[in-house]
């Protein structure tokens, strides 16, 4: 049986990252250290053999440019890119801009916790991360998935965009899922086999 490629990327380390910030759809560029990153995840994935026809992106720079910068690596610039906001990280309403030691000392630390890391629970005038999965999961299934039939994917993106698809992908509790992080530039694999994602281990 044939088999596909899906691999998840958060973009590198952005400026926000770095000063702590509250990000979600606001638009910074890269710090060095995540260009970096993204240079990093395009040497391991050079390493590995894969020619992408596609990449997914949001409509942020800072998954534009992760993306980007993989591909310069792996000489495929000219594959085709599709952005979409579908993809942006979730939005962070009135936390978005405060760094995150402010926001405890505003909110207390038990509510912004709750923010962070509870499932359906969303920050003023902001989303959850049930929020974002109910966006991005009918984008993945519209516009991606039709793909893995003969196609390899790469999607870059950001940490709760991407942790909503890895809890459909992985068919994760709404309990589980609060646990996981997923790191800056670090590749996530998924095989699509016989209608099946099967999550892989990066191997060099």
């Amino acid at each position: 049986m044939n088999s596909n490629y899906l691999v998840l990327v958060r973009h590198g380390q952005s400026e926000w990252n770095e000063k702590n910030l509250f990000t979600g759809w606001k638009d910074p560029g890269l710090t060095q250290k995540g260009v970096e990153e993204a240079k990093k995840a395009g040497h391991q994935l050079n390493k590995l053999g894969l020619n992408f026809d596609i990449m997914h992106t949001s409509a942020l720079i800072r998954a534009q440019l992760t993306g980007q910068i993989i591909f310069d690596i792996l000489e495929q610039g000219n594959l085709e890119i599709i952005e979409n906001q579908a993809l942006n990280e979730r939005d962070y309403g009135e936390l978005t801009g405060l760094n995150k030691d402010e926001a405890r000392e505003k909110f207390g630390v038990d509510q912004v916790q709750i923010w962070r890391r509870s499932y359906d629970t969303p920050p003023p005038g902001g989303e959850s991360l049930k929020d974002t999965y109910n966006r991005v999961i009918p984008y993945f299934e519209s516009e991606i998935l039709p793909l893995m039939k003969d196609k390899n994917v790469l999607i870059s993106a950001h940490g709760n965009s991407l942790r909503a698809l890895v809890k459909y992908l992985d068919k994760i509790s709404e309990e589980d899922i609060i646990k996981l992080e997923i790191a800056t530039g670090e590749p996530i694999f998924y095989k699509f086999t016989d209608g099946k994602f099967v999550k892989e281990s990066y191997r060099e």
